[in-house]
């Protein structure tokens, strides 16, 4: 079998009651704050102005409530609950950024990639990371000798030094190449992560409600062995409903695969789309810069972010979609050579098929 599928109705079996409960209570409360959006783009300033006081409270009750939902499932990790309240503005206006409709390709670029390292700082080398260890760094400076530096980094090998770095393709390559290079940056013996790659895709034609996952095999590169007993790591700027991640780790059972671990790195996720991994998927936990509260009929996050596979690569044409090769050549040669190692891997996955 060339294709494996999984549908919405599927995921949505894993969910509790309270669960379903608390997705409805945030969709709703997020609903009533749409008829505002028309004020907040029109030309009346004192409109706009009660518009911001409506939304600001109503925003401030959905941070409330999705606050109480995660902090009851010690699996969903979001950045503004699990460290210092002096640094939560830098999440909120890098976010703030990427969202901007204004936003272009390189920016886009260079704030995924903070986002990144924040949220591989949050998982691993943050103030909850135990043993450090020295490196010695020979700097230019050579009068009257050679100089060297000494810093302490976190020891973090023994929680990556076992890593896969699963692609689900398109948006998630560069996030995924960034996540191996801090590995690889944090590591005493400069660990390059192994990759594996999954082309996986869900119906836009269906609704929220209806949508179907499709994984082609065909189009993925993996080794299934080199899955075994491994942590897997996956990095997808979006997590919108889950799907693509269960419909990845539901294949993997089914060749008798069993990871050590999962982790799943976002820069934003909806509630939905969290809960139904750490229900479908036991052994997971979710790593969140930012958790949004909705998704519209056809599955995209609100107020997201819209297309981050576009933002960061470009727009396919329809006709002639890139391949994993022809992605990694557009993304040009400061960022290739910025991870020059993580992209001989990736070759290496794909070349040796």
């Amino acid at each position: 079998m060339d294709k494996i599928v999984l549908q919405a109705a599927d995921l949505d079996g894993y969910l509790t009651r309270a669960d379903q409960e608390a997705i409805v209570q945030v969709g709703d409360l997020y609903g009533r704050a749409l008829d505002d959006f028309v004020y907040l783009a029109g030309e009346k300033a004192p409109e706009r102005k009660r518009a911001q006081e409506r939304l600001l409270a109503m925003f401030n009750e959905l941070g409330e409530i999705m606050q109480g939902v995660v902090d009851a499932e010690r699996r969903i990790h979001v950045y503004s609950l699990e460290t210092p309240e002096f640094i939560h503005g830098e999440a909120s206006r890098l976010v703030a950024k990427l969202r901007d409709a204004r936003t272009g390709n390189p920016e886009f670029i260079y704030y995924i990639q903070r986002a990144y390292e924040m949220l591989f700082n949050l998982a691993f080398a943050g103030p909850h990371s135990g043993q450090r260890h020295p490196i010695f760094v020979r700097t230019p400076v050579s009068v009257p000798v050679v100089n060297y530096a000494v810093h302490k980094i976190p020891d973090i090998d023994s929680l990556t030094e076992n890593s896969v770095m699963c692609v689900m393709l398109r948006a998630a390559l560069l996030p995924s190449m960034i996540v191996a290079k801090e590995i690889q940056e944090y590591s005493l013996r400069h660990t390059v992560p192994p990759f594996a790659l999954f082309k996986i895709s869900r119906d836009d034609n269906r609704s929220e409600i209806d949508m179907a996952y499709v994984l082609d095999l065909k189009k993925s590169y993996f080794n299934t062995e080199g899955l075994q007993g491994r942590d897997l790591f996956f990095a997808d700027p979006m997590n919108a409903t889950g799907g693509s991640l269960v419909t990845v780790i539901q294949y993997l059972r089914g060749q008798g695969i069993k990871p050590r671990s999962i982790r799943f790195f976002n820069v934003v996720s909806t509630l939905k789309g969290a809960l139904r991994i750490v229900r479908a998927v036991p052994e997971a936990e979710v790593y969140t810069l930012w958790m949004d509260p909705a998704l519209n009929e056809k599955a995209y996050i609100m107020p997201g972010l819209g297309d981050a596979g576009d933002r960061i690569n470009g727009p396919d044409r329809p006709e002639s979609p890139r391949d994993i090769i022809q992605l990694i050549a557009d993304y040009g040669s400061h960022v290739t050579s910025l991870y020059r190692d993580q992209i001989r891997q990736i070759e290496k996955v794909v070349l040796n098929r």
